[in-house]
Protein backbone atom coordinates (compact mmCIF):
# COMPACT_ATOMS: atom_id res chain seq x y z
CA UNK A 1 0.00 0.00 0.00
CA UNK A 2 1.05 3.57 -0.54
CA UNK A 3 0.77 6.90 1.23
CA UNK A 4 -1.56 8.41 -1.36
CA UNK A 5 -4.74 9.83 0.07
CA UNK A 6 -7.90 8.87 -1.76
CA UNK A 7 -11.34 10.38 -1.74
CA UNK A 8 -14.09 7.82 -1.15
CA UNK A 9 -17.39 8.16 -3.05
CA UNK A 10 -20.49 6.13 -2.30
CA UNK A 11 -20.96 3.59 -5.03
CA UNK A 12 -17.75 4.65 -6.75
CA UNK A 13 -14.33 3.04 -6.56
CA UNK A 14 -11.54 5.14 -5.08
CA UNK A 15 -9.31 6.80 -7.58
CA UNK A 16 -6.39 9.19 -7.30
CA UNK A 17 -6.99 12.94 -7.43
CA UNK A 18 -4.65 15.77 -8.25
CA UNK A 19 -4.03 18.39 -5.59
CA UNK A 20 -4.45 22.06 -6.28
CA UNK A 21 -1.96 24.19 -4.36
CA UNK A 22 -3.08 27.78 -4.42
CA UNK A 23 -0.79 30.75 -4.03
CA UNK A 24 -1.07 30.51 -0.24
CA UNK A 25 0.02 26.87 -0.29
CA UNK A 26 -3.35 25.39 0.75
CA UNK A 27 -4.25 22.12 -0.88
CA UNK A 28 -7.59 20.83 -2.10
CA UNK A 29 -8.71 18.00 -4.32
CA UNK A 30 -9.64 18.78 -7.90
CA UNK A 31 -12.78 16.67 -8.48
CA UNK A 32 -12.58 14.06 -11.23
CA UNK A 33 -9.06 15.07 -12.25
CA UNK A 34 -6.96 11.91 -12.33
CA UNK A 35 -3.27 11.82 -11.68
CA UNK A 36 -0.63 10.72 -14.15
CA UNK A 37 -1.50 7.66 -16.13
CA UNK A 38 -0.24 4.26 -15.11
CA UNK A 39 -0.59 4.79 -11.35
CA UNK A 40 -2.34 2.13 -9.35
CA UNK A 41 -5.95 2.69 -8.21
CA UNK A 42 -6.33 3.73 -4.61
CA UNK A 43 -3.19 5.82 -4.53
CA UNK A 44 -3.69 9.22 -2.92
CA UNK A 45 -1.61 12.31 -2.58
CA UNK A 46 -0.53 13.05 0.95
CA UNK A 47 0.61 10.89 3.82
CA UNK A 48 -1.81 12.30 6.34
CA UNK A 49 -4.09 10.65 8.88
CA UNK A 50 -5.45 7.42 7.58
CA UNK A 51 -2.79 7.23 4.87
CA UNK A 52 -0.79 4.08 4.35
CA UNK A 53 2.99 3.65 4.31
CA UNK A 54 5.33 5.97 2.26
CA UNK A 55 4.36 6.19 -1.36
CA UNK A 56 5.45 4.69 -4.59
CA UNK A 57 3.97 7.24 -6.90
CA UNK A 58 4.08 10.92 -7.77
CA UNK A 59 1.88 13.57 -6.23
CA UNK A 60 1.03 16.00 -9.01
CA UNK A 61 0.24 19.49 -7.83
CA UNK A 62 -1.08 22.20 -10.08
CA UNK A 63 0.36 25.50 -8.93
CA UNK A 64 -1.80 28.41 -10.10
CA UNK A 65 0.09 31.66 -10.51
CA UNK A 66 -0.99 34.36 -12.92
CA UNK A 67 2.51 35.82 -13.00
CA UNK A 68 3.95 32.75 -14.67
CA UNK A 69 3.99 33.40 -18.40
CA UNK A 70 4.63 29.79 -19.37
CA UNK A 71 3.73 26.65 -17.49
CA UNK A 72 7.11 25.67 -16.02
CA UNK A 73 7.46 21.98 -15.24
CA UNK A 74 9.19 21.19 -11.95
CA UNK A 75 10.00 17.93 -10.20
CA UNK A 76 10.56 17.68 -6.41
CA UNK A 77 12.24 14.49 -5.22
CA UNK A 78 10.82 14.38 -1.67
CA UNK A 79 8.34 15.92 0.73
CA UNK A 80 9.63 19.32 1.78
CA UNK A 81 8.61 21.60 4.67
CA UNK A 82 5.32 23.47 4.15
CA UNK A 83 6.79 26.94 3.72
CA UNK A 84 8.88 25.73 0.81
CA UNK A 85 5.86 24.05 -0.75
CA UNK A 86 3.92 27.30 -0.43
CA UNK A 87 6.74 29.16 -2.18
CA UNK A 88 6.57 26.69 -5.04
CA UNK A 89 2.95 27.67 -5.58
CA UNK A 90 4.36 30.48 -7.72
CA UNK A 91 5.68 27.96 -10.22
CA UNK A 92 3.67 26.24 -12.90
CA UNK A 93 3.27 22.47 -13.02
CA UNK A 94 4.90 20.74 -10.04
CA UNK A 95 5.28 17.03 -9.47
CA UNK A 96 6.50 15.77 -6.10
CA UNK A 97 7.59 12.37 -4.86
CA UNK A 98 5.22 12.34 -1.90
CA UNK A 99 7.24 10.44 0.69
CA UNK A 100 9.78 11.06 3.44
CA UNK A 101 11.81 8.20 2.00
CA UNK A 102 14.24 8.53 -0.93
CA UNK A 103 12.80 8.22 -4.39
CA UNK A 104 13.64 4.97 -6.23
CA UNK A 105 15.95 5.46 -9.19
CA UNK A 106 13.36 4.31 -11.72
CA UNK A 107 10.83 6.85 -10.43
CA UNK A 108 13.45 9.61 -10.41
CA UNK A 109 14.31 8.94 -14.04
CA UNK A 110 10.63 8.97 -14.98
CA UNK A 111 9.79 12.02 -12.90
CA UNK A 112 12.56 14.25 -14.16
CA UNK A 113 11.87 13.59 -17.84
CA UNK A 114 10.97 16.76 -19.72
CA UNK A 115 11.14 19.00 -16.66
CA UNK A 116 12.45 22.57 -16.64
CA UNK A 117 13.51 22.50 -12.99
CA UNK A 118 14.54 19.95 -10.37
CA UNK A 119 14.46 20.40 -6.58
CA UNK A 120 16.50 17.64 -4.95
CA UNK A 121 18.07 16.59 -1.66
CA UNK A 122 21.63 15.62 -0.76
CA UNK A 123 20.65 11.93 -0.77
CA UNK A 124 19.64 12.13 -4.45
CA UNK A 125 22.46 11.23 -6.82
CA UNK A 126 22.04 13.56 -9.78
CA UNK A 127 24.41 11.97 -12.28
CA UNK A 128 24.68 11.69 -16.05
CA UNK A 129 21.91 9.09 -16.18
CA UNK A 130 19.48 11.43 -14.45
CA UNK A 131 20.52 14.39 -16.59
CA UNK A 132 20.10 12.34 -19.75
CA UNK A 133 16.63 11.29 -18.58
CA UNK A 134 15.71 14.93 -17.95
CA UNK A 135 16.75 15.94 -21.42
CA UNK A 136 17.59 19.40 -22.81
CA UNK A 137 14.60 21.06 -21.15
CA UNK A 138 16.27 20.97 -17.71
CA UNK A 139 17.60 24.44 -16.98
CA UNK A 140 17.81 24.66 -13.18
CA UNK A 141 18.70 22.31 -10.31
CA UNK A 142 18.06 23.49 -6.76
CA UNK A 143 19.41 21.35 -3.94
CA UNK A 144 18.06 21.59 -0.41
CA UNK A 145 21.54 21.36 1.09
CA UNK A 146 24.77 23.27 1.56
CA UNK A 147 26.81 20.38 0.17
CA UNK A 148 26.70 19.53 -3.52
CA UNK A 149 28.91 16.44 -3.81
CA UNK A 150 25.79 14.49 -4.87
CA UNK A 151 25.64 16.52 -8.08
CA UNK A 152 27.66 15.67 -11.20
CA UNK A 153 29.01 19.22 -11.35
CA UNK A 154 31.16 18.88 -14.47
CA UNK A 155 28.33 17.26 -16.42
CA UNK A 156 25.88 19.91 -15.18
CA UNK A 157 28.28 22.70 -16.16
CA UNK A 158 28.76 21.17 -19.60
CA UNK A 159 24.99 21.31 -20.17
CA UNK A 160 24.66 24.91 -19.03
CA UNK A 161 22.36 24.06 -16.12
CA UNK A 162 22.25 26.54 -13.24
CA UNK A 163 22.51 25.27 -9.65
CA UNK A 164 21.08 26.74 -6.46
CA UNK A 165 21.99 25.61 -2.94
CA UNK A 166 21.32 26.59 0.69
CA UNK A 167 24.46 27.77 2.52
CA UNK A 168 24.50 30.02 5.61
CA UNK A 169 20.97 29.10 6.70
CA UNK A 170 22.03 25.87 8.38
CA UNK A 171 25.28 27.22 9.86
CA UNK A 172 23.96 27.95 13.35
CA UNK A 173 21.93 24.76 13.66
CA UNK A 174 24.85 22.59 12.53
CA UNK A 175 27.28 24.39 14.83
CA UNK A 176 24.93 23.86 17.78
CA UNK A 177 24.62 20.18 16.96
CA UNK A 178 28.40 19.86 16.64
CA UNK A 179 28.92 21.29 20.11
CA UNK A 180 26.15 19.08 21.51
CA UNK A 181 27.73 16.00 19.94
CA UNK A 182 31.16 16.95 21.26
CA UNK A 183 29.83 17.34 24.81
CA UNK A 184 27.75 14.17 24.63
CA UNK A 185 30.76 12.20 23.41
CA UNK A 186 33.44 13.66 25.65
CA UNK A 187 31.30 13.52 28.81
CA UNK A 188 29.88 10.07 27.94
CA UNK A 189 26.26 11.18 28.15
CA UNK A 190 24.59 8.38 26.10
CA UNK A 191 26.56 5.79 28.04
CA UNK A 192 25.56 7.39 31.35
CA UNK A 193 21.88 7.47 30.41
CA UNK A 194 22.05 3.78 29.56
CA UNK A 195 23.62 2.99 32.96
CA UNK A 196 20.71 4.72 34.69
CA UNK A 197 18.24 2.64 32.69
CA UNK A 198 19.93 -0.75 33.08
CA UNK A 199 20.73 -0.49 36.80
CA UNK A 200 24.43 0.18 36.39
CA UNK A 201 24.13 3.25 38.60
CA UNK A 202 24.72 1.90 42.12
CA UNK A 203 26.37 4.76 43.98
CA UNK A 204 28.59 7.80 43.47
CA UNK A 205 32.08 6.64 42.46
CA UNK A 206 35.12 8.93 42.09
CA UNK A 207 36.34 7.41 38.80
CA UNK A 208 33.07 6.19 37.29
CA UNK A 209 31.89 7.75 34.00
CA UNK A 210 34.72 10.26 33.90
CA UNK A 211 35.26 11.97 30.58
CA UNK A 212 37.15 14.94 29.14
CA UNK A 213 36.34 18.64 29.55
CA UNK A 214 36.92 21.63 27.31
CA UNK A 215 38.46 23.94 29.90
CA UNK A 216 42.11 24.67 29.15
CA UNK A 217 42.03 22.37 26.09
CA UNK A 218 43.34 22.65 22.53
CA UNK A 219 40.67 22.32 19.84
CA UNK A 220 41.61 21.52 16.26
CA UNK A 221 39.14 22.35 13.49
CA UNK A 222 39.55 20.87 10.03
CA UNK A 223 37.86 23.36 7.68
CA UNK A 224 37.47 26.82 9.23
CA UNK A 225 34.59 27.86 6.98
CA UNK A 226 31.22 29.20 8.07
CA UNK A 227 30.35 26.20 10.20
CA UNK A 228 33.87 25.76 11.57
CA UNK A 229 33.98 29.38 12.70
CA UNK A 230 30.50 29.15 14.24
CA UNK A 231 31.59 26.06 16.19
CA UNK A 232 34.71 27.84 17.46
CA UNK A 233 32.72 30.87 18.62
CA UNK A 234 30.42 28.60 20.60
CA UNK A 235 33.29 26.67 22.17
CA UNK A 236 35.33 29.71 23.18
CA UNK A 237 33.26 30.51 26.31
CA UNK A 238 33.95 26.97 27.59
CA UNK A 239 37.53 28.06 28.36
CA UNK A 240 39.33 26.59 25.36
CA UNK A 241 42.99 27.54 25.65
CA UNK A 242 43.94 27.32 21.99
CA UNK A 243 42.38 26.83 18.56
CA UNK A 244 44.24 25.19 15.69
CA UNK A 245 42.87 24.88 12.18
CA UNK A 246 43.82 23.16 8.94
CA UNK A 247 42.53 23.60 5.42
CA UNK A 248 43.43 24.55 1.87
CA UNK A 249 44.67 27.99 2.84
CA UNK A 250 44.89 30.33 5.87
CA UNK A 251 41.94 32.52 6.86
CA UNK A 252 43.63 35.50 8.55
CA UNK A 253 40.51 37.46 9.53
CA UNK A 254 38.80 34.51 11.20
CA UNK A 255 42.07 33.40 12.75
CA UNK A 256 42.70 36.80 14.36
CA UNK A 257 39.23 36.94 15.88
CA UNK A 258 39.50 33.43 17.30
CA UNK A 259 43.26 33.61 17.96
CA UNK A 260 43.50 30.43 15.89
CA UNK A 261 46.71 29.09 14.38
CA UNK A 262 46.89 27.66 10.84
CA UNK A 263 48.85 24.40 11.00
CA UNK A 264 49.51 21.30 8.88
CA UNK A 265 47.00 18.49 9.33
CA UNK A 266 49.58 16.28 11.07
CA UNK A 267 50.34 18.93 13.70
CA UNK A 268 46.64 19.48 14.31
CA UNK A 269 46.21 15.75 14.97
CA UNK A 270 49.20 15.60 17.29
CA UNK A 271 48.38 18.62 19.46
CA UNK A 272 44.57 18.73 19.67
CA UNK A 273 42.53 17.42 22.58
CA UNK A 274 39.44 17.65 20.40
CA UNK A 275 39.45 17.29 16.61
CA UNK A 276 36.37 18.61 14.82
CA UNK A 277 35.81 18.01 11.10
CA UNK A 278 33.66 20.63 9.33
CA UNK A 279 35.32 20.71 5.91
CA UNK A 280 33.74 20.17 2.50
CA UNK A 281 34.01 16.83 0.74
CA UNK A 282 36.53 17.08 -2.09
CA UNK A 283 38.94 14.63 -3.72
CA UNK A 284 41.58 15.95 -1.31
CA UNK A 285 39.49 15.44 1.84
CA UNK A 286 37.94 12.08 0.95
CA UNK A 287 39.34 9.46 3.32
CA UNK A 288 41.60 12.08 4.90
CA UNK A 289 40.97 10.90 8.46
CA UNK A 290 42.56 7.47 8.25
CA UNK A 291 44.81 5.13 10.26
CA UNK A 292 47.81 7.41 9.91
CA UNK A 293 45.80 10.40 11.09
CA UNK A 294 44.29 8.61 14.11
CA UNK A 295 47.65 7.21 15.16
CA UNK A 296 48.99 10.77 15.37
CA UNK A 297 46.20 11.83 17.73
CA UNK A 298 46.50 11.75 21.52
CA UNK A 299 45.15 8.66 23.28
CA UNK A 300 42.96 11.03 25.32
CA UNK A 301 41.61 12.97 22.32
CA UNK A 302 38.04 13.05 21.03
CA UNK A 303 37.17 13.02 17.31
CA UNK A 304 33.99 14.68 15.97
CA UNK A 305 32.72 14.66 12.37
CA UNK A 306 29.72 16.69 11.17
CA UNK A 307 30.90 17.22 7.59
CA UNK A 308 30.56 14.18 5.29
CA UNK A 309 30.92 10.52 6.11
CA UNK A 310 33.47 9.73 3.42
CA UNK A 311 35.98 12.17 4.89
CA UNK A 312 36.60 9.39 7.43
CA UNK A 313 37.88 5.87 6.84
CA UNK A 314 35.43 4.17 9.20
CA UNK A 315 37.35 0.89 9.37
CA UNK A 316 40.43 2.80 10.52
CA UNK A 317 38.32 4.77 13.00
CA UNK A 318 36.94 1.55 14.47
CA UNK A 319 40.46 0.16 14.93
CA UNK A 320 41.61 3.43 16.53
CA UNK A 321 38.76 3.31 19.04
CA UNK A 322 39.18 -0.37 19.85
CA UNK A 323 42.97 -0.17 20.16
CA UNK A 324 42.93 2.97 22.29
CA UNK A 325 44.66 5.27 19.80
CA UNK A 326 41.94 7.84 20.59
CA UNK A 327 39.49 8.10 23.48
CA UNK A 328 36.16 8.55 21.71
CA UNK A 329 34.39 9.62 18.52
CA UNK A 330 31.11 11.33 17.70
CA UNK A 331 29.64 11.18 14.20
CA UNK A 332 26.60 12.89 12.69
CA UNK A 333 27.52 11.61 9.23
CA UNK A 334 28.48 8.11 8.13
CA UNK A 335 29.12 5.94 5.10
CA UNK A 336 26.63 4.74 4.09
CA UNK A 337 23.61 6.57 5.40
CA UNK A 338 21.74 5.11 7.13
CA UNK A 339 24.48 3.11 8.81
CA UNK A 340 23.57 -0.63 8.89
CA UNK A 341 22.62 -1.74 12.39
CA UNK A 342 25.30 -4.43 12.34
CA UNK A 343 28.11 -1.94 11.66
CA UNK A 344 30.88 -2.57 14.24
CA UNK A 345 31.04 1.11 15.22
CA UNK A 346 27.59 0.75 16.78
CA UNK A 347 28.90 -1.88 19.18
CA UNK A 348 31.31 0.57 20.83
CA UNK A 349 30.47 2.51 23.98
CA UNK A 350 33.00 5.20 23.07
CA UNK A 351 31.38 6.01 19.72
CA UNK A 352 28.27 8.21 19.55
CA UNK A 353 26.47 8.16 16.19
CA UNK A 354 23.59 10.43 15.19
CA UNK A 355 21.36 10.12 12.07
CA UNK A 356 22.64 13.21 10.17
CA UNK A 357 20.56 15.76 12.08
CA UNK A 358 22.94 18.72 11.94
CA UNK A 359 20.39 21.10 10.43
CA UNK A 360 17.35 19.49 12.04
CA UNK A 361 15.49 22.36 13.64
CA UNK A 362 12.01 23.32 12.42
CA UNK A 363 13.06 26.88 11.65
CA UNK A 364 16.20 25.85 9.76
CA UNK A 365 14.56 23.20 7.61
CA UNK A 366 11.67 25.53 6.71
CA UNK A 367 14.10 28.32 5.81
CA UNK A 368 16.16 25.89 3.70
CA UNK A 369 13.06 24.77 1.81
CA UNK A 370 12.02 28.36 1.07
CA UNK A 371 15.50 29.26 -0.17
CA UNK A 372 15.62 26.13 -2.34
CA UNK A 373 12.22 26.99 -3.82
CA UNK A 374 13.18 30.63 -4.43
CA UNK A 375 16.45 29.57 -6.06
CA UNK A 376 14.49 27.34 -8.41
CA UNK A 377 11.88 29.96 -9.24
CA UNK A 378 14.45 32.69 -9.90
CA UNK A 379 16.47 30.38 -12.11
CA UNK A 380 13.43 29.40 -14.15
CA UNK A 381 12.66 33.08 -14.74
CA UNK A 382 16.24 33.75 -15.80
CA UNK A 383 16.79 35.98 -12.78
CA UNK A 384 19.57 36.10 -10.20
CA UNK A 385 19.18 33.35 -7.61
CA UNK A 386 19.26 34.23 -3.90
CA UNK A 387 22.04 31.63 -3.54
CA UNK A 388 23.59 30.29 -6.73
CA UNK A 389 26.52 27.92 -6.94
CA UNK A 390 28.94 29.49 -9.40
CA UNK A 391 30.12 26.76 -11.73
Amino acid sequence: MSNWNTRQHLGEASRPRALDVAADGHQGALPNKPLSAGRRPGQGLRGGEGAASPGVAFATRRMRAAAVQRLMKVFVTRRIPPEGLAALSRAGDVQQWDSDEPIPQSELLAGVAGKDGLLCLLSDRIDKEVLDAAGPSLKVISTLSVGYDHLAIEEIKKRGIRVGYTPDILTDATAELTVALLLATSRRLPESVEEVKNGGWTTWKPLWMCGYGLSNSTVGIIGLGRIGQAVAHRLKPFGVKKFLYAGRHPKPEAAVELKAEFVPLAKLAEESDFVIVTCSLTPDTQGMCNRDFFCKMKKTSVFINTSRGTVVNQKDLYEALVNGHIAAAGLDVTTPEPLPTDNPLLSLKNCVILPHIGSATYATRNAMSVLAANNLLAGLKGESMPSELKL
